[in-house]
């Protein structure tokens, strides 16, 4: 619930952003339904830990609910950073992360979160391609190209120690608890190796980004940790 209200608050500042850096009015509009769409799964999320029996109130820190600028780079570096990090890496493989969580997921209250979120993660991917690629069309693409690929090897670090790539020995977990919709940090990891071949790695090259450098770059990046 937390992390949805956090990326409802994200997406709301990001647009803000867009409008001020005068994008596309489309991009506008998909970002003002994304943070309505993330605000509906935090409320949903919260019914679901009602119904398991939590009890504790939500933990919001307000410095943490909205985005940080850069002062000494323009607006569109941020935009940029933003697009890449939180839409093209955690939104694209969210789309797997939760069809594999809906996958064993049989409590109807959990379902019901899983079956709304997956549908607009589609969308909310879809969204931070199209803006990335904006991005690189206006006069300042090619400057914001290397902003994108100097930012990629830390995003795909990030991702990876997000998603368990330390743990990913822990393969199992107990059915109880895939039928509320959770999985195993295992298949985590897996998700995330298999969603740069599919998915990062093709679509980064249509955009004139080299995602294989920066893989392999995070990779000795997590090796070194």
């Amino acid at each position: 619930m937390e992390a949805e209200y956090g990326s409802a608050t994200v997406t709301q500042h990001l647009t803000l952003w867009l409008m001020q850096i005068a994008a596309s009015p489309d991009l506008i509009k998909s970002g003002l339904r994304i943070a309505w769409d993330e605000m509906m799964h935090a409320k949903l999320s919260h019914e679901t830990y009602l119904a398991a029996g939590g009890e504790r109130p939500p933990e919001l820190t307000r410095e943490r609910l909205g985005l940080r600028r850069t002062e000494s780079d323009p607006l569109e570096y941020d935009v940029t950073r933003i697009a890449l990090n939180s839409f093209c890496i955690g939104e694209t493989v969210a789309v797997p992360l939760f069809k594999n969580l809906r996958q064993h997921c049989t409590v109807p209250v959990a379902r019901k979160v899983l079956d709304r979120v997956l549908r607009d993660e589609v969308r909310h991917r879809d969204f931070g391609w199209a803006m990335l690629g904006w991005l690189l069309e206006t006069p300042m693409g090619d400057e914001l190209r290397r902003v994108a690929i100097a930012a990629l090897p830390r995003c795909f670090s990030q991702i990876r120690n997000a998603y368990g790539d330390s743990i990913r020995h822990l393969d199992k977990i107990p059915d109880a608890d895939r039928a509320w919709g959770l999985m195993p940090p295992a298949e985590y990891a897996a998700t995330v190796e298999r969603t740069y071949g599919r998915d990062w790695l093709p679509r980064f090259k249509k955009l004139g980004i080299d995602a294989e450098q920066a893989w392999n770059a995070s990779r000795s990046s997590a090796a070194a940790e």
